[in-house]
């Protein structure tokens, strides 16, 4: 199961209700959750319903979730996300937290050109990176299987990946590699704090929400640049972010995203994007309906053949069809049911 913000948690403690939606996904044959992205620290919130992974309250909530998901025979990750200079109402939506929040970002932008809150110290990053251990050290303590950082989408691991929002001169800034040392410092924490048994995911991609073309890297040589390191700081796996995931990520190759980052590190890849959807998730905007597409089973289990990727994550699929391993495993995959937007009202 990708993880999918969801906003359903009061004052930020997820609720019976929640381990409820999780472990429907996991009774029905999900063999992983992920969960929506949970904020390590206030700073990294992204809005005040967003279940956060700090505060005894909140990781009791999250217990209660693992608990219940185990109970169904599936393994269950938390995802850990700081939005860094990320704001709801740039896209559109309502901002829930107190107007005095400031975002903290490698250099105080949200996309080139667009400023907002302000550039982080090294404080601010010694800080950062010692939430991001505490939030695995709670999450080891609680029972959950692993932890996700959520490095895509212009969030703020990638804000210090990409060069459109990392303008800093000292260490954090530079060419690619240079880049990429504040992930690389997360991950080694992470690490120091995940010992050898809970599985480490880092979540990466090209598009961002503000720029839908973005890349950070427009050769397998600038990925190389990237992925090789945090392949040595410790991840175990690569959750590669694509609106479909079967397109190719440079020119020349047919090779996706996952199978780029798999070839790499060396490390298994998990793929995700429009699987069994008759559209992508964004070019559903102002359409009631995302049409299953479940020709793409035989797609899927051919690329997991010549190695492209090792596991496939859903999203909308998984929220129209909580028993959506079920129905393919015994071949109905014609009976998967269409996404709605009716889907994200509920936590059904």
């Amino acid at each position: 199961m990708a993880p999918m913000t969801r906003e359903f948690a009061p004052e930020g403690v997820p609720t019976d209700e929640i381990a409820a939606y999780y472990t429907r996904r996991a009774a029905g044959g999900t063999a992983l959750i992920i969960t929506e992205g949970t904020p390590p620290d206030p700073a990294g919130v992204f809005g005040a319903r967003v279940p956060r992974f700090f505060g005894e309250d909140a990781l009791e909530g999250w217990r209660k979730v693992a608990q219940s998901v185990h109970a169904e025979g599936a393994a269950i990750m938390a995802q850990l996300w700081h939005v860094g200079a990320f704001d709801p109402s740039i896209i559109g939506m309502r901002d829930s937290l107190d107007p005095s929040h400031v975002r903290l970002s490698p250099s105080g932008f949200a996309a080139p050109g667009r400023a907002l809150g302000r550039a982080m110290t090294q404080t601010d990053i010694d800080v950062t990176i010692a939430t991001f251990g505490r939030a695995v050290a709670s999450a080891r303590r609680i029972g959950f299987d692993g932890i996700e950082i959520h490095g895509a989408h212009g969030y703020l691991p990638d804000q210090f990946l990409w060069s459109g929002t990392n303008r800093r001169e000292d260490r954090y800034g530079g060419d690619v590699r240079a880049r990429t040392r504040f992930a690389v410092e997360l991950i080694r924490e992470c690490r120091r704090q995940a010992g050898e048994d809970l599985v480490l995911s880092f979540r990466l991609s090209q598009w961002k929400q503000l720029d839908y073309g973005a890349r950070i890297a427009h050769t397998p040589q600038e990925l190389a640049q990237i992925v090789e390191p945090l392949t040595d700081a410790g991840v175990d796996i690569f959750h590669c972010s694509t609106r479909r995931y079967w397109e190719p990520a440079f020119v020349d190759s047919d090779l996706c995203l996952c199978a780029w980052v798999r070839r790499l590190s060396g490390r298994p890849t998990i793929a995700v994007g429009s699987i069994t959807l008759g559209n992508d998730f964004k070019s559903a905007a102002g359409k009631q309906l995302a049409a299953p597409a479940p020709e793409q089973i035989v797609d899927i289990e051919r690329r997991l053949g010549a190695g492209s990727f090792d596991l496939i994550a859903l999203g909308r699929a998984l929220l129209a069809n909580p028993d959506w391993v079920r129905l393919v495993q015994s071949g109905q995959s014609a009976q998967l049911r269409p996404f709605s937007k009716a889907h994200l009202d509920t936590l059904l």
